[in-house]
């Protein structure tokens, strides 16, 4: 089993030295925290949208944070206008089974494809070209991969979630944009930040990954146009793999 991280990585591409301007939408999240954190540390200007962004507590002058709802076509325009990338972790944070039984706090159900929608529709108006969004393993041409209690556990409890997750990705595909699809497969808070396996063909390898392994490859596809218009598999390393 190939992981494509090693040739991709050493792949040349100019734009992955340069400091960019990068929003990341759902920057308050488990992977879009670790997402800001690279980042800020990788030498980018990073902006941090989500409802609560002003709680990110990292120390840096090239961080900024807006307070706003991905819902909000509004917010959303106010926040993408400037930027080379955006960067989009949205999803919702609540327990699945309270979400299946009893729907969601705070959050709507389709977060994923209504405020990525709104991201697109900024990026045209202000001419930024490169996407990279997260979605999840299992979504598209992964499905058939997914283990038999994996497939039980879409169809019985995630299903509303997934769904307006194939949409976010039909909408991101159909953008005309630069896009960058992330596919991991079970997120854990691991505090493990090796470099994820990765696949374009939607091989995983260990089927868990940390959030701060799933934010390498974010943050590697926001700076490295080798990885346009295709959705990579991120799973878990092995130590056979390595």
């Amino acid at each position: 089993m190939k992981n494509e991280s090693r040739n991709l990585t050493q792949k040349k591409d100019p734009s992955r030295n340069e400091s960019l301007k990068i929003l990341v939408v759902g920057a308050t999240g488990g992977t879009g925290k670790a997402t800001v954190e690279l980042l800020l540390k990788d030498g980018h200007n990073v902006t941090a949208f989500s409802r609560s962004a002003n709680s990110l507590s990292f120390n840096s002058d090239r961080l900024s944070t807006i307070n706003g709802d991905a819902c909000n076509a509004e917010d959303v325009d106010r926040a993408v206008n400037g930027h080379n990338v955006v960067i989009v972790t949205l999803g919702i944070s609540d327990n699945p089974f309270r979400v299946r039984l009893f729907g969601t706090k705070h959050t709507p159900m389709n977060v994923r494809s209504a405020g990525t929608s709104n991201v697109i529709k900024s990026m045209h108006k202000h001419g930024v070209r490169r996407l990279v969004a997260q979605s999840s393993y299992g979504v598209g041409d992964t499905r058939v991969l997914l283990s038999f209690a994996d497939k039980m556990f879409f169809n019985l409890i995630l299903h509303p979630q997934i769904k307006d997750t194939e949409i976010q990705e039909n909408i991101i595909r159909n953008s005309g944009l630069d896009w960058v699809i992330s596919q991991p497969v079970h997120l854990t808070d691991e505090n493990f930040d090796s470099q994820p396996f990765i696949s374009s063909k939607g091989q995983a390898n260990v089927m868990k990954v940390s959030r701060k392994s799933a934010a390498k490859f974010l943050v590697d596809a926001a700076c490295n146009s080798l990885y346009n218009r295709k959705s990579f598999a991120i799973s878990g390393m092995s130590h056979a793999s390595v």
